[in-house]
């Protein structure tokens, strides 16, 4: 692995819980940001909804239906997070994704610690293309806009590769979450190839995103309308970067993953939760 990209803040300090987490006005506001936070992103998806399905019918080239595609996820990501920092305390440090903002053709791999994962990609890099499970792409909040943003759907490996590549030599930003789903082995759950496997045959560089939550909000087994503890702190941090990986076996390259989630987490100014 190269040289790590220079993040704004020391690469290995988690995001702990603030001390106002124990504030009982916020205790008592936490349900309220929760039906904030899951209504206004059902709001938002539903609205989209009609004008995706309507887009998606007409014949237009393959280029100008990505174009809308990604812009309309872009600008109702960016509205969502903009209601998580002024309406539900969630404090929101996303600066080293701007750093990548006008790279092309880059494979971000990071950790699954949360539902909000995506979503925050999506808010800052308008060109992302997410891999994800088939069954959200027939999902009625999420399906008719990633189809027409041509999002990469998990159904056939080899498709998904296939797919994930192309998007790839378009210049898009592939996240891809390599646990395959969220954490529940802390801090990382065993993590597949596949992202080395499209970074090699596109070819692209890597680059490591880590996420680091306060307390572990959506996470694997926290139920949906479990109100978070605010304010929810979720900082983004810039690891290692991979240039173009090459002939470096595939397997080999997700290990290291998966160690370098692990030495960040377990520095000592981590924290004890993702």
């Amino acid at each position: 692995m190269s040289a790590p990209q220079q993040p704004d803040h020391p690469p290995h300090r988690s995001a702990s819980a603030p001390a106002s987490a124990g504030n009982p006005l916020l205790r008592l506001y936490a349900p309220v940001a929760m039906v904030i936070g899951l209504v206004s992103l059902a709001a938002i998806c539903l609205t989209w909804y009609p004008f995706a399905m309507l887009v998606g019918l007409l014949p237009l080239p393959g280029t100008l239906r990505r174009r809308i595609g990604r812009g309309a996820i872009f600008a109702g990501t960016r509205l969502y997070t903009w209601i998580l920092r002024s309406l539900c305390f969630v404090r929101l440090d996303l600066s080293a994704l701007q750093q990548l903002r006008q790279e092309r053709a880059l494979v971000v791999v990071a950790n699954h610690p949360s539902l909000l994962d995506a979503i925050l990609f999506m808010s800052q890099l308008p060109n992302t293309v997410c891999v994800m499970k088939a069954s959200l792409q027939q999902n009625i909040l999420f399906g008719a806009a990633t189809r027409l943003a041509h999002y990469v759907s998990n159904a056939s490996p080899m498709q998904m590769v296939r797919q994930a590549c192309d998007e790839l030599r378009r210049d898009a930003h592939l996240v891809i979450f390599p646990e395959g789903t969220r954490t529940s082995q802390w801090p990382i759950n065993p993590c597949s190839p596949a992202s080395a496997i499209m970074a090699q045959r596109a070819p692209a560089p890597m680059q490591q995103v880590f996420i680091e939550m306060s307390t572990p909000y959506l996470g694997k087994g926290w139920p949906l309308f479990k109100p978070p503890v605010l304010p929810l702190v979720v900082t983004m941090r810039l690891g290692q970067r991979i240039e173009a990986p090459g002939e470096q076996v595939a397997a080999d390259i997700a290990r290291q993953f998966e160690q370098d989630m692990r030495e960040h987490f377990a520095a000592p100014s981590s924290s004890s939760h993702v």
